[in-house]
């Protein structure tokens, strides 16, 4: 079998290109590819050539963690059925191509156990689910979401960074969502935006941060109540440091979080398909698969794109 897919050749180089797929096995899934989304954090930090060093990192490589298709064979002991909307978080089936992460391809195979039914009234906003799941794993303690004390200070108004939002509010929170982009600022549901410069409190004990700004560390420890905490729920390219004393003065706690879990995203569909988290409004714009090179660097450079996604049922 075969697929096409974007590939990303070397940074900032990008090409759709055919390319062979593995054959699947008992416990494997085929799904053909709907939607696609393209991530601002990680897959900008591949694009821009400044991906810290991970396990199948190197080009060429498939990027994609957000897709979304329909099941086309399923092995007798994948657990799904031909038909079934799943959504995938990736997958490594393109041989020596780096599957990093490997989901941006017009067709995938990928274990059962790894891709999750969803509801078909979702549509392309289940592309949405990582991200969610990533949220919630950052801020719900020990996969709970009301037993963590939730973020009162986020950093930024992406679509993390509102996902963050929604969830802290949907757990009885009333969060403050600093962003500095006016374009961005639009959109709150049931918190505040305000810009940094107009915000004068100082006693905030968890703030979550999801900028990707190392810079930023001091200042944020400079907004800390005592014995508050700090999640690094972004993706840091450069170096992480902070000034020892006014941390040693509030007894600072940083917490770095990790990659989203399994019973995150059971969680956060839960949350989804009961109403309490909404997905709507953070799709902005969309681009048929063909035209993924200008989708890639519209995804990265503007600023009024929250999400982009690409559509690949035309693709044969």
């Amino acid at each position: 079998m075969d697929a096409l897919a974007v590939v990303l050749e070397a940074p900032e180089r990008l090409v759709l290109s055919r390319v062979p797929i593995s054959s699947p096995g008992d416990g494997d899934v085929v799904v053909d590819i709907a939607w696609s989304g393209i991530s601002t954090g990680t897959e900008k930090l591949l694009w821009t050539g400044r991906m810290p060093h991970f396990p199948g990192m190197g080009y060429p490589l498939i990027p994609g963690y957000e897709s979304v298709g329909r099941v086309r064979s399923a092995g007798p002991a994948a657990g799904h059925s031909p038909g079934d909307l799943v959504f995938v978080p990736g997958a490594r089936c393109f041989g020596d191509i780096r599957g990093l992460f490997g989901g941006a391809a017009s067709c995938v195979v990928a274990p059962g156990s790894r891709v999750f039914e969803v509801d078909a009234t979702l549509g392309e906003r289940a592309v949405l689910l990582a991200l969610a799941a990533t949220a919630y794993h950052a801020i719900a303690a020990g996969g709970v979401l009301e037993a963590a004390p939730q973020p009162e200070l986020i950093i930024g108004h992406g679509v993390l960074g509102r996902l963050l939002a929604r969830l802290a509010v949907a757990a009885g929170g009333n969060p403050v969502v600093w962003e500095h982009n006016p374009e961005r600022a639009a959109g709150a549901q049931g918190y505040r935006v305000v810009r940094p410069e107009d915000d004068a409190r100082r006693d905030y004990r968890v703030i979550a941060d999801v900028s990707g700004d190392a810079a930023l560390l001091d200042t944020l420890i400079g907004r800390l109540a005592p014995g508050g905490e700090i999640v690094l729920a972004g993706f840091y390219s450069e170096r992480l440091a902070f000034a020892f004393a006014p941390a040693f003065m509030r007894e600072a706690r940083l917490r770095a979080a990790a990659e989203w879990k399994r019973d995150d995203m059971l969680a956060v569909m839960a949350l989804v398909e009961s109403g309490r988290l909404s997905l709507d409004g953070l799709i902005t714009h969309r681009a048929a698969a063909a035209d993924a090179e200008r989708a890639y660097r519209t995804a990265f450079g503007d600023a009024a794109c929250l999400k982009m996604i690409l559509d690949w049922r035309a693709c044969a």
